[in-house]
């Protein structure tokens, strides 16, 4: 069963959250928020935080698969997203209001096993070998303009694995749709 979309209410709350989590950690104390009032904020699931700067990538981490209320996912992954991303270094203050911030609340994993039923613009990708393992959200391949072969290839990359890696049976490959929403680009 498909979960329903979020209300323009609680996407507005869940970026209000992710935002003061960031500014809390730049004053040097973390932030916990209260449970919210909206139930669904509450529900368990998977969550990715992305910050853009000036439209350029500044941070994306997230939760492929829900572990806490979806609330403290979205505080806990703004904040890593702001200062754990290995690929930048910490947020300062100084751009602070240069970022914006995107969510996209996961659906729960589904496994395939014909890669032709991957559907560019709607699903996001997990492809996994052994201890290999590349996550690529739905909106990425569409902001590339890659083809469906491309996101596979992509994914595998991303996985530290081969780009054709997707062809090998003992290769997992897993689906699932996002709600994005995020705050107007800056």
């Amino acid at each position: 069963m498909a979960e329903e979309k979020l209300s323009t209410e609680e996407r507005a709350e869940l970026l209000k959250i992710a935002r003061r989590a960031i500014a809390e950690r730049l004053k040097g104390s973390t932030w916990n928020p209260e449970r919210p009032l909206a139930k669904r904020l509450g529900n368990i699931q998977g969550a990715f935080v992305t910050l853009h700067r000036r439209g350029m990538l500044r941070g994306c981490i997230g939760y492929i698969e829900g572990v806490k209320p979806l609330y403290l996912t979205i505080t806990d992954m703004a904040r890593a997203a702001a200062f754990e991303d290995p690929r930048f270094r910490p947020l300062d203050s100084n751009e602070f209001d240069d970022i914006d911030i995107e969510i996209t609340v996961l659906s729960p994993l589904h496994k395939i096993d014909d890669p032709q039923t991957v559907e560019v613009g709607k699903h996001g990708l997990l492809i996994r070998r052994g201890y290999n393992q590349g996550v690529l959200l739905p909106q990425v391949p569409v902001e590339e303009g890659w083809d469906r072969e491309t996101f596979l290839a992509h994914t595998c990359m991303k996985a530290g694995l081969t780009s054709s890696c997707w062809q090998n049976p003992e290769t997992e490959l897993f689906v699932f749709t996002g709600e994005v929403f995020g705050e107007l680009p800056k």
